[in-house]
């Protein structure tokens, strides 16, 4: 048995080094946020096609840029268009540059969702 534990010794030793460096938090919850069905419901759409690109929390960018407080700005980072729904949903639908255009992906409700959970980072 004093064998085995030897063994484990090094494991936890990596272990523990490696999540001294981990910065990552728990995920809070639709509730937590204060989020309404339909703010809950675009924050699943995110989740599913916009997250993996733009980080919505933080300034820390990915391959797009942050959507943290992007309808606080009255113009996005990128194309310097206008920061409002109609300019958000065309970006969404038709995308521009790096952007895909998700408009054969997303129903227009999940847009409208979408939009509306924006309004929340």
């Amino acid at each position: 048995m004093i064998v085995s534990l030897m063994r484990l010794r090094p494991l936890a030793v990596i272990l523990v080094v490696g999540c001294l460096g981990c910065t990552a938090e728990r995920r809070k919850s639709d509730t937590e946020l204060g989020l309404n069905p339909q703010q809950a419901s675009g924050r699943h759409t995110y989740d599913q096609y916009c997250d993996r690109c733009h980080e919505p929390y933080s300034s820390s960018k990915r391959k797009g840029p942050t959507l943290q407080g992007v309808f606080h700005r009255d113009y996005f980072s990128v194309s310097g268009m206008p920061a409002n729904d109609q300019r958000a949903r065309d970006l969404i639908l038709y995308g521009r540059d790096k952007m895909p255009a998700y408009s054969q992906e997303l129903t227009p409700q999940q847009v409208d969702d979408l939009l509306v959970y924006l309004h929340t980072l």
